[in-house]
């Protein structure tokens, strides 16, 4: 029954000569790698103008500066990633750059952040795509958290199905996202050119009394909020069809085009419609109301826009996974991550990527604003080491033209590494958790790196040397009354060794009799060994005798537990019987001396 609802769900396996159609072209790669950065223009101007308004609306032009200052700064990370992809195609981002430039450690911190980021990345879009459905209904505010949970259930579910399928269902959505943007942009402009909004707006340039340098820096710390998912593409280049390097540059191009744009229009149309930010209504949501009204076009837009927050996920479902399976290639995280599952995606990390985002999105009660700075400061401690890294490789390595991309790569370190010092001295209050989290994280790379070095030191054998050395074989078998089950089970340890004993736990000396006469009337062949209960345990008496035979015959022989076990025509069947043979196997599996097998029985009936 699982197996055919898996199928239903996941669908048929896929070969592993299957792999190279998994791959992405640049559209498909676009959609599903710039979501999360695409969509960022949905809240980054509205965090600018939170902060702004601590100042009062007469604030609210310096948004445009600090718009175009982000976009400045985003030119600078796509100019400084592209690099990055011609000199490790093999992807990794932030991770590999760090770890082979900066050290290992360094590269972990990097690595532990972008995980970090990933899971937060799931959270914060599925959190901002419920906001953009309660701004337009506003009846579902109080079931934010089940609408989020819900839209992760269905990412994973379709990223457990393939990277080319979820690519294939959620490009459109994206594509038609971009087109609803641009056309909200457009008619925006349109409608102010003409005359048609009349709001009363700051003069750019006012003198505004009670602003600060330390507010000015907050506000542009928190736009760059939407620069996050720009690393995306750099991580994922094994995804892409060959020429790999070339198609992800190409997408990481565009990407940053199309960012670019939407983003310093949404800005231009807040300032120039005077949209103050509202707890219950998205500035998305404002502007469209503003230029269409609440007709069928506002409903699209903030439909579509509910749509590719969700997705926007997506972008974490990619990378996350590919990125846990390097650390565990490296022996910082368990090797269950390096597996590919049915449909050839690295299906372990899809579903951890998703439960761990559920439990924040529960956590945080699905608050946007709670978690981007949390967000904002998982992927600004990467991209900072990721371009100091790269500020490393080229004074190493000099190749022709290393003066240029030595200078890119030095402006977004120091001003990706100025963001990360903003956040955390002007949101402090939010982002402390990083500073345990990550350090929590880093140990854990560590002692599952050692446990796996423990681990090939205790395994690893001489061949010159080394030979299995020859033992007999004593087999114990538990056995619980003279049955079909027994009967299996001492039939197959004879099969094995004549050195067989049955152990009988009795309770009081009428049932032990019984046990013994039934037992000499059957004589199969097997001497009986029978143990009193004082305290009705069956697995105590076992143990203590499985020990004195392990104590006395462990140097000469095997010594083999062999637990009969009787499997139940159906799933619900067992509940009705006790299960004290698997509690001693898991008693026993302890036992540095001792095997531990099941025989099984099949009931039909």
């Amino acid at each position: 029954m699982y197996s055919r609802f898996k199928r239903l769900v996941i669908g048929r396996p896929m070969k592993s000569s299957e792999i190279e159609g998994e791959k992405l072209g640049k559209l498909k790669a676009l959609a599903v790698l710039s979501s999360d950065a695409l969509s960022s223009v949905a809240y980054g101007t509205e965090q600018i103008l939170i902060v702004l308004m601590a100042a009062g609306f007469a604030a609210l032009w310096y948004s445009i500066p600090i718009s175009i200052a982000v976009l400045g700064l985003l030119l600078v990370l796509i100019l400084s990633y592209r690099q990055t992809i011609f000199a490790y195609p093999s992807g990794g981002g932030a991770y590999i750059v760090a770890k082979n430039n900066l050290g290992v450690s360094t590269g972990l911190l990097a690595g532990g952040s972008l995980l970090v980021d990933y899971i937060l990345t799931v959270a914060v879009s599925s959190s901002a795509g419920t906001d953009a459905i309660t701004s337009a209904f506003p009846s579902l505010h109080d079931h934010r958290v089940l609408i989020a949970i819900t839209m992760i259930l269905f990412l994973t579910i379709m990223n457990l199905r393939g990277v080319t399928e979820s690519a294939s269902v959620l490009a459109i959505p994206v594509y038609v996202f971009v087109g609803a943007i641009f056309v909200l942009i457009i008619s925006g402009v349109i409608k102010y050119a003409t005359g048609g909004a009349h709001a009363a707006v700051p003069e750019m340039g006012s003198t505004v009394s009670n602003i600060s340098l330390f507010l000015l820096l907050k506000a542009f710390s928190s736009g760059c909020s939407a620069l996050t998912g720009v690393e995306a593409v750099s991580n994922a280049i094994p995804n892409f069809k060959k020429p790999a390097e070339r198609n992800a540059a190409a997408t990481l191009m565009l990407m940053g085009g199309i960012l670019g744009a939407m983003f310093i229009g949404i800005s231009l149309l807040a300032y120039w419609y005077g949209i103050k930010p509202d707890p219950k209504e998205t500035v998305v949501s404002q502007i469209a109301d503003a230029t269409f009204g609440r007709g069928i076009l506002y409903y699209v837009i903030q439909g579509i826009t509910a749509l590719i927050l969700f997705l926007a996920a997506n972008t974490a479902y990619s990378a996350f996974p590919l990125l846990a399976f390097m650390l565990a290639k490296d022996k910082y995280m368990p090797h269950a991550f390096k597996v590919r599952g049915d449909r050839l995606g690295f299906s372990n990390g899809i579903i951890f990527l998703g439960v761990l985002s559920a439990i924040l999105v529960i956590v945080f009660h699905g608050d946007t604003e709670s978690l981007i700075p949390l967000y904002a400061v998982g992927v600004f401690i990467p991209f900072t080491l990721s371009q100091l890294g790269m500020m490393v490789r080229w004074v190493k390595l000099k190749p022709s033209g290393w003066v240029f991309k030595f200078i890119i790569n030095t402006i977004g370190m120091l001003t990706t590494l100025a963001i990360t010092l903003i956040f955390i001295f002007t949101k402090f209050s939010q982002v402390w958790m990083v500073f345990i989290f990550l350090p929590i994280v880093m140990y854990l790379f560590y002692s599952i790196y050692r446990h796996y070095m423990n681990t090939a030191e205790q395994l690893r054998i001489n061949p010159l040397e080394e030979r299995p050395v020859l033992k007999g074989s004593t087999i114990v078998v538990p056995v619980a009354g003279i049955t079909r089950v027994v009967n299996n089970s001492l039939s197959y340890a004879k099969s094995l060794t004549d050195n067989v004993v049955a152990v009988y736990v009795g309770f009081d000396d009428e049932e032990i009799e019984r046990m013994e006469k039934k037992w000499e009337e059957w004589n199969p062949g097997v001497r009986l060994i029978v143990l009193r209960s004082s305290y009705r345990s069956i697995i105590r008496p076992i143990v203590r005798f499985i020990e004195t035979v392990e104590w006395r015959a462990s140097e000469t022989d095997h010594i083999t537990v062999l637990i009969p076990q009787f499997i139940t025509k159906h799933w619900w069947h067992y509940i009705l019987h006790n299960q004290s043979g698997l509690m001693l196997r898991a008693y026993l599996i302890n036992q540095k001396n001792v095997v531990i097998t099941t025989v099984p029985y099949h009931l039909t009936k």
